[in-house]
């Protein structure tokens, strides 16, 4: 697997860069600016990007609109972008497109290696990883009269995980409650929120949040 880095801060960027290597991904390119990601971007065709959402020139949200322009150019392009705080504009913002193979994920995460490592691995096969704050932060921001209004507490448990693109079997875990119970959990949550059942469980995630989201 190769993968293009584009972090300004050279202790992080350093970091990133020696995780990946050691758990087997190759960096082919790692930048401290937007229109060095851009010419990186283009060049190597990367399996997966790990970017900031903020980046010189300006530190505002060039790494993000490089992230989504990329995203444009080569649709289904894998991107996990790195936050210091959760925006959820931001998140939104990058779901919109709807083709998975995104992630968005808090920097302090990064100190959890291997969930750090599996997430990049995640967005790369087509994946999406949406931090667990980041998912609060939606949910708790949706419309007023949301459909979401609708489900129980359980299901709304249910809904949080299934968001940040847990399988049926890890939300099971988590909740110590079979995999029959929660399948049946999700098929009421699509109910109540007028959604289409789908096997795809990354269009799956992505309707979800986009219909909280407004």
């Amino acid at each position: 697997m190769r993968a293009v880095i584009g972090e300004d801060h050279a202790l992080l960027r350093d970091g990133l860069q020696r995780i990946l290597t050691a758990h087997d991904i190759e960096v082919v390119a790692a930048v401290d600016n937007a229109p060095s990601l851009v010419r990186a971007l283009r060049e190597h065709r990367p399996d997966v990007a790990v970017v900031d959402v903020r980046l010189p020139p300006t530190l505002t949200d060039e790494g993000l609109r490089v992230a989504i322009d990329a995203r444009r150019e080569t649709p289904g392009l894998p991107v996990l972008v790195l936050s210091q705080y959760v925006e959820s504009l931001y998140a939104r913002e990058l779901l919109e497109g709807g083709d998975g193979s995104v992630g968005y994920l808090l920097k302090d995460r990064v100190s959890d290696v291997g969930a750090f490592v599996s997430a990049v691995r995640q967005v790369a096969a087509g994946g999406t990883v949406l931090d667990p704050e980041v998912v609060r932060h939606l949910i708790a921001r949706r419309p007023e009269g949301s459909p979401v209004d609708r489900l129980t507490d359980r299901e709304r448990e249910v809904l949080a995980l299934m968001a940040e693109g847990r399988s049926n079997a890890a939300i099971a875990a988590a909740l110590f409650v079979t995999e029959k119970a929660i399948s049946k959990h999700t098929n009421a949550i699509f109910a109540k929120l007028d959604l289409p059942v789908s096997a795809d469980d990354n269009r799956r995630v992505l309707a979800v949040l986009a219909y909280l989201g407004g």
